[in-house]
């Protein structure tokens, strides 16, 4: 079988956290299937001067064996946004018919379900392949746009197969008029292998940390949408109890956006800069040694739909407090493996933090959570997902 994965959202040397749950996917995919990536760049006349990480990126590279193209689509910077999936799919037409001759694919995997779905479903048509849907987080916010939510409810009637990452985001399909029966859960897994429990103390010195503070530690985006601020104004709550916690956050920011500042000064306002570091973006298979270091993970976010730090965290003994909101809950047990709290509840989210904090947790139950999802399940269950697929088409 000849897979060709369509994900705008995926590592590249410019990017190289991007996406990396959609690669580690594929990665394993390729070991049963024949797979070529083509991970689309938005392009925009000016992007050298204003999103200059993606102007840069190379048009192909290789990644743990796999071969990812990286083709322009044109894109107009936060302005009509709506018109990406039709800009995707007429930008790699004439691509994906040179691709065609060499690379004779038979089924294309499509990551998100828009742009990629719906340039995938487009491309479909064209060729007479038939297309796998991939349901990953932004479905949520999109759906709830004027433009964008009939063009998600056509790529979910046209799609051959449709799969989610979570219960939740099966739901959001749902509501948007595919049926629950014709939809398949297919959880991302942990890799245990880079995710596992390090020493803390070694950990913190790998981290440049310090070895006698109680650390909290956020990893994500550095974005309004991750709740990192939430965390930064409940601090001066905290240290009522632990004078010498350490809020560390692991991220990258969104280019353009003045989001990071403001947390800086927002943490100099409350007199919070001894109790702050913005450590910026880390190599993804360094990410083991922040997680083993901190006494507890949080993800204040607004929306979700399968957070992989939370099981990268459990994965690496170390307890999570989340908010309540897209696959958390399927994910973290309340209670067991950290706790759960409604977004926006700035005081209940001060208190599961201390609660974690204080709690005194059994690492190896939190460790064998996080190993009941397996990648190796995941990937026999999309590859399944695709065989049908093939059946079905004419």
């Amino acid at each position: 079988m000849r897979v060709l994965v369509l994900s705008s959202t995926f590592p590249s040397s410019r990017q190289p956290t991007r996406g990396v749950f959609v690669r580690e996917r594929i990665r394993r995919l390729a070991k049963r299937c024949e797979v070529v990536v083509v991970a689309p760049v938005p392009w925009f006349p000016f992007n050298r001067w204003i999103r200059q990480e993606r102007a840069t990126v190379p048009a192909v590279e290789h990644q743990d064996g796999l071969v990812v193209h990286h083709p322009r689509f044109f894109s107009v910077p936060r302005y009509a946004k709506c018109l990406d999936g039709l800009f995707y799919f007429l930008s790699l037409l004439a691509f994906a018919r040179r691709l065609r001759r060499t690379f004779p694919f038979e089924v294309i995997d499509a990551h998100f379900a828009f742009p990629d779905g719906l340039a995938a479903t487009l491309l479909g048509k064209t060729f007479g392949c038939p297309v796998v849907v991939t349901l990953r987080g932004t479905i949520v916010r999109l759906s709830g746009y004027r433009l964008h939510r009939p063009q998600l409810r056509w790529v979910l009637r046209q799609a051959d197969r449709v799969t989610a990452v979570s219960e939740s985001l099966a739901g959001v399909a749902a509501g948007l008029g595919r049926a629950r029966e014709r939809i398949r859960v297919i959880p991302n897994g942990v890799d245990t292998g880079t995710f596992t429990p390090m020493d803390r103390a070694q950990a913190r010195r790998l981290a440049d940390l310090p070895e006698g503070r109680p650390i909290l530690l956020t990893v994500a985006g550095i974005y309004e949408g991750k709740g990192q601020h939430s965390v930064v104004e409940i601090l001066p709550m905290l240290l009522e109890k632990h004078p010498d916690l350490l809020y560390v956050m692991v991220g990258n920011p969104r280019p353009g956006e003045q989001y990071r500042r403001r947390l800086v000064e927002t943490a100099w306002r409350l007199g919070l800069k001894d109790h702050v570091h913005v450590a910026g973006p880390r190599p993804h298979a360094e990410l083991a040694r922040w997680f083993s270091a901190a006494d507890a993970t949080v993800l204040a976010t607004q929306t979700e739909g399968w957070p992989n730090v939370l099981l990268e965290s459990l994965a690496c003994g170390t307890p999570v407090v989340a908010t309540r909101v897209g696959g958390t809950s399927e994910i973290v047990r309340d209670g067991r493996d950290g706790f759960l709290v409604p977004y926006g509840d700035g005081v209940a989210l001060g208190q599961a933090v201390d609660r974690a904090l204080e709690t005194p947790w059994n690492r190896g139950a939190l460790v064998q959570r996080a190993r009941s999802f397996d990648w190796a399940d995941s990937v026999e269950h999309a590859l399944d997902e695709l065989n049908q697929a093939l059946k079905r088409s004419p």
